[in-house]
């Protein structure tokens, strides 16, 4: 009897050790920052705001991955990007503008007066179809199609 308390409780402490051992490995895939380790990171390029000229092609995220986007207004129109629907399906890390980092809460669209550049720090969260586009606009080229997978 005495052997099968000891047979129970040794099977007891081990399960938890085996789970504990995988979320380590998964860790240390990701590094100790986890998702927002350097591995996990992409750089999306630069989409570009300019009167009349596309703004760029598709994007296809993945869910859980941590990108970088630049968005540069080359001032020839004060021109904005909104996609309320694509903010709320990713986590924003950062804003930066012109060296200024903003970690806001929440965001519904970037408006540039002039000429100038942001980058957008986030990590893709929710999978569906989202798009960034020029606020009025009604032609495809005007913006942005992005899927979260």
């Amino acid at each position: 009897m005495n052997r099968s308390i000891l047979m129970a409780a040794m099977l007891a402490f081990a399960l938890p050790m085996g789970a504990m051992a995988e979320e380590e490995e998964e860790e240390s895939e990701l590094g100790l920052a986890g998702l927002l380790s350097a591995p996990n990171r992409q750089d999306l390029g630069k989409l570009i705001l300019s009167a009349g000229a596309p703004v760029g092609g598709p994007l296809t995220l993945k869910s859980g991955k941590y990108y970088t986007l630049t968005i540069e207004a080359d001032g020839s129109q004060e021109l904005a990007l909104e996609g309320a629907g694509f903010f709320r399906a990713v986590w924003v890390n950062e804003i930066v503008i012109e060296g200024i980092e903003i970690r806001p809460l929440g965001i519904d669209s970037l408006e540039f007066d002039e000429a100038g550049e942001a980058e957008i720090s986030f990590i893709a969260v929710k999978p569906g179809s989202y798009f960034l586009k020029v606020p009025g606009s009604t032609g495809e080229s005007q913006q942005v199609s992005i899927t979260i997978e």
